[in-house]
């Protein structure tokens, strides 16, 4: 996908260049034919067009305000194309939330829409959400923050279509224990292939794209060796492989952060929340400060039910306000050694993790909702999303308390 800023660029600079006697030699009088002397306004809108481009913004024709704070929750292609997505503005307007994390590109790595039949990515369009427009009014109406979630390098259906871009086990494309396959961070065409998805989203009017599994898989620094993949231009630095993982993580962000300003969105990056308590994690490429070096928005995933004994608390399922309260103390610290830190809008549980055992685990319900976001709000941290992964939200909470 050509990206509007760059046809701009390229016309502009393109004209220039030809009405110039050399390359690199483009002075006012060699602008026009021999014997014209140059208007000066002329001459002025020339030299004025590269800050003019660099202003560039795009406009999606929504009219979205952002709020006092975001209190969102997540909302699969699913739930956002089907009877669900009227329940789930009922809960806006009845309670404080305000803003809806959407899928875009889901786990899988399919689009949860079908987009434009000029889109690179029709093939991988999916028909759950079959009037993206529809519902983004709807939302304008409402004053519901739109959010559009990008699954990045967790993508099946990337790494099968082109399995150069991922790890090769063998002959086969590599799958975890649940059966999924990752792409590589490596790679900038893997790049290059997930901003424009995120681009098309901003085009669609989302005020803020939201990128997810921007990692290598997890477990990465023990299969290092025994996979095959490519280290693209990673490959001749002269640093240990965890470091080439940082380092490609967090340049990804960075690409990506830069090549959306044009369209005047926010960048957000989810992040395992245990990231913030290391210098980085070594196998998957996270290092907290320098991701949120380049973001507007840092959401570490913090469900109590993720945590093993950190903090000194045995079992952080059980205590939702104390373990959110330590994590907070913890980011706070590290956000502050910032000089431009971004804001803070961590994932909060709202499901209960049965899975976990007997004695391990805890009903979670307004109590458990309530106490999370009441850490998070002494700690000064205002802004929060809830995660369920059903989009089945508890009733009856109060999100400002």
């Amino acid at each position: 996908m050509i990206k509007t800023k760059r046809i701009a660029a390229a016309l502009i600079f393109t004209a220039v260049i030809s009405m110039s006697a050399a390359p690199g030699e483009a002075k006012e009088q060699e602008l026009l034919e021999p014997g014209i002397q140059p208007q000066r306004e002329y001459v002025s809108l020339v030299k004025e067009l590269p800050e003019q481009i660099s202003r560039f913004q795009f406009d999606s024709g929504y009219a979205f305000q952002y709020p006092d704070a975001v209190r969102g929750v997540y909302v699969t292609g699913h739930s956002a194309g089907g009877e669900r997505f009227k329940k789930l503005v009922s809960l806006m307007d009845e309670t404080e939330l305000n803003s809806m994390v959407i899928d875009i590109k889901d786990d899988w790595g399919n689009l949860t829409y079908i987009p434009d039949k000029n889109s690179s990515y029709t093939e991988i369009g999916k028909p759950y959400i079959k009037d993206p427009k529809k519902i983004l009014k709807t939302m304008e109406e409402k004053q519901i923050y739109p959010i559009a979630r990008v699954v990045v390098f967790k993508d099946s259906v990337l790494a099968k279509k082109k399995p150069e871009w991922s790890y090769k086990d063998g002959k086969e494309v590599w799958k975890n224990g649940r059966g999924e396959s990752f792409v590589n961070p490596f790679l900038k065409q893997v790049w290059d292939y997930n901003v424009d998805i995120a681009i098309e989203a901003a085009k669609m009017g989302f005020q803020e794209i939201q990128f997810d599994y921007v990692r290598f898989p997890e477990g990465f620094e023990h299969k290092d060796e025994s996979l095959t993949y490519s280290m693209g231009k990673y490959k001749d630095l002269k640093m240990e492989n965890v470091q080439k993982r940082v380092s490609a993580v967090t340049d990804f962000v960075a690409y990506a952060k830069e090549q959306l300003e044009p369209y005047g969105v926010k960048v957000s990056v989810d992040i395992f929340g245990y990231t913030a308590t290391l210098p980085e994690a070594p196998g998957i490429g996270q290092n907290f400060t320098k991701i949120s070096e380049h973001v507007d928005v840092i959401s570490s995933m913090i469900y109590p039910s993720h945590w093993s004994s950190y903090f000194g608390i045995a079992k952080p399922d059980l205590e939702p306000y104390k373990l959110v309260t330590e994590y907070a103390k913890l980011e706070k610290g590290k956000l502050d050694e910032l000089e431009n830190p971004p804001l803070s809008r961590p994932w909060l549980q709202d499901f209960t993790a049965s899975y976990l055992g007997a004695g391990n685990y805890k009903k979670y319900g307004k109590a458990e909702v309530e106490a999370q976001i009441k850490a998070l709000n002494e700690q000064g941290i205002n802004e929060f999303l809830l995660w369920n992964a059903g989009n089945t939200y508890t009733k009856n909470v109060d999100y400002t308390p």
